[in-house]
């Protein structure tokens, strides 16, 4: 049985150690989306190390119609935040890149994982201007299936939820007394019309009991799953390097 309210005071503290190691003193940031992820760490960070250092960094690309709710989680938590536009910053970046290599030679997936490349340079230049430490958001079921960008929104110095399922994630957050709006929000990335689960195919809840329990009623769903699971491996090491051992 998952108890939240155990599991949240064991990710408190785990993150007051991390700073006291890693960084005493200094400011956690994070990306919030309004989503429950970034929600529930900028709340785990607020209980953990008091809402005057906590940072929050929105990063609409132009109009992002659900900013509100990124609005709502700052309002509720008390905490500073900075809202930079990323929009003409990707727009530049994607042109020029078509005008270098030619208009059909940039893949879609480039242009796809762009965005949030983007937007994790501009978090760390905010953390690194104001004494920071970056926050990753990435959650469990996210990262079983790769279902986040390689140096993008996978990126950060620490990672409070990175072992928690989506379920379990939404769990904790209730008992931070989160708003249920932000609890409950349907996952999407902000950058395009589709949730993360329509782009995945399968629901989280599908995924989690997947992941927890081993149960899966769909033949095809679960081979996705495997396949996804498999391939996207890469993405949760930081980097294969060569081994070199001098000669004596």
């Amino acid at each position: 049985m998952f108890n939240a309210e155990k599991v949240k005071n064991d990710i408190v503290k785990w993150i007051r150690d991390w700073f006291e190691e890693n960084g005493p003193g200094c400011n956690g940031v994070v990306a919030v989306s309004g989503g429950k992820d970034s929600s529930v760490v900028a709340a785990l960070l607020v209980e953990a190390l008091g809402k005057d250092r906590v940072i929050g960094v929105m990063l609409p690309r132009g109009v992002q119609p659900d900013i509100d709710m990124s609005y709502l989680l700052v309002k509720h938590l008390g905490i500073k935040s900075y809202e930079i536009n990323v929009g003409e910053t990707i727009d530049a970046l994607e042109r020029e890149m078509r005008n270098v290599m030619g208009e059909d030679a940039v893949s879609k997936q480039a242009i796809v994982n762009l965005p949030p490349r983007v937007r994790m340079a501009a978090t760390y230049a905010v953390s690194q201007s104001v004494n920071g430490r970056v926050a990753n958001t990435c959650n469990l079921s996210e990262d079983w299936v790769g279902y986040a960008t390689r140096y993008g929104d996978n990126a950060g110095d620490f990672s409070p939820l990175s072992r928690l399922t989506v379920q379990e994630v939404k769990a904790v957050g209730r008992v931070l007394g989160l708003p249920d709006v932000l609890v409950d929000k349907v996952p999407s990335d902000g950058l395009q019309a589709k949730t993360d689960e329509d782009n995945l195919g399968f629901t989280y809840a599908v995924l989690d009991r997947y992941i927890r329990e081993g149960v899966i009623e769909d033949a095809e769903t679960k081979k996705r799953i495997d396949h996804l699971h498999k391939i996207n491996q890469f993405k949760l090491k930081y980097m294969d390097c060569f081994e070199y051992v001098p000669e004596e």
